[in-house]
């Protein structure tokens, strides 16, 4: 018998998504392009729920 999952899941393509901050390795955060911290972004953060960072481990968020 085999798992439902492995029964009916499909694997997701490759999804384009373009995050409109990126990391600032100086300051140690992610900024949005104009150069505004990306955490102050409310509008952001309602949209995404939060601003992951891509120094060091996956789980570290920006506060």
């Amino acid at each position: 018998m085999q798992p439902f999952a492995l029964e009916y899941a499909r694997p997701v393509g490759d999804l384009e998504v373009a995050t409109p901050y990126v990391y600032d390795s100086g300051r140690q955060v992610n900024v949005l392009l104009d150069g505004r911290v990306a955490a102050g972004d409310h509008a952001l953060l309602r949209e995404l729920g939060t601003t992951t960072s891509t120094a060091g481990s996956k789980t570290h968020f920006d506060d």
